[in-house]
């Protein structure tokens, strides 16, 4: 029975030290992706790379979001649209939130509890499977709930039937001054791809999703915007601009080929703490600040 307990004690610390030298390895792991990331965003020919920075989207984003806004003039009283937001705990536009905006989110998940009990007229949730059907009806529910007019910000991810659903709402007049999509980095420029329109479309984890970078801007150039980033850590999302803004962003390349971001589709395991959902109903809630 001793022996049998001293494999236990043995097994029981060996279980331990198997486990700390695995939380060793995620920490290398995300140490060197950062280092990697800001590597990549030094060298970069496009001067807004450099701002990149994570708070609350996937990897980079949300600090380019914020330096294109700077320039825009828009650090404040703006409203932003995103569709396709997961559980409301990492997205592109909670950053937006913490700015003070009022928005709205669109996505067929179930948010975490609490986060959609907020403030009436500074935030609405619309719990819906997206379509080309009604995603220009869900827009303008979302803009009446929270009393807006229109969007500064969009930010659209549904790995799948974007550009089709991007381009409605632009043929139906709902031009924010900055659009954030998610581009398939599998193909760069001048390659022109996308997949069939499948309004039950659900991504099988394989390079079948969405649209090319090339696809993006040809349907953006359509509508006046101009491309002015693609995000260095991942090369997943693409920033346009309304071309109404362009002398803010002179500096940035014309070719597509040097703003295109190729895939490096490696998250952070851990990057800083963890998100508390107080945080961000603290932030969606600011107005009892």
């Amino acid at each position: 029975m001793n022996f049998l307990k001293r494999i236990e004690k043995k097994l029981r610390w060996k279980r331990i030290e198997i486990k700390k030298i695995s939380g060793l390895i995620q920490a290398l792991y995300d140490l060197t992706l950062f280092h990697q990331t800001k590597n990549l965003q030094s060298k970069c020919t496009n001067p807004l790379n450099a701002f990149g920075r994570k708070c609350f989207s996937q990897t980079d984003e949300d600090g380019i979001t914020l330096e294109i806004l700077r320039r825009l003039d828009l650090m404040s009283d703006g409203i932003y649209a995103e569709f396709g937001v997961g559980d409301g705990m990492e997205n592109n536009t909670l950053v937006l939130a913490a700015l003070g905006w009022k928005g709205f989110w669109v996505g067929g998940e179930n948010l975490k509890p609490r986060i959609q009990e907020t403030p009436e007229k500074r935030f609405a949730y619309l719990q819906k499977w997206i379509t080309l059907e009604n995603i220009v009806e869900l827009a303008r529910s979302g803009l009446h709930q929270i009393g807006a007019k229109g969007p500064d910000v969009i930010s659209l991810d549904l790995d799948g039937n974007d550009i089709y659903l991007v381009g409605s709402l632009l043929s139906a007049q709902i031009r924010p001054k900055l659009f954030i999509v998610e581009y398939n980095a599998k193909f760069p420029p001048p390659i022109e791809f996308r997949i069939s329109y499948d309004a039950n479309h659900s991504w099988q984890n394989d390079d079948y999703f969405g649209a090319s970078l090339a696809s993006f801007e040809k349907l953006f150039n359509e509508h006046n915007y101009q491309l002015v980033c693609c995000n260095s850590h991942t090369g997943s999302n693409a920033f346009f601009v309304d071309r109404r803004y362009s002398p803010e962003f002179s500096d940035i390349p014309n070719n597509s080929n040097e703003i295109y971001a190729e895939p490096r589709y490696w998250l952070y395991r851990q990057y800083g703490h963890p998100v508390s959902l107080k945080t961000v109903e603290r932030i969606l809630n600011a107005d009892d600040a």
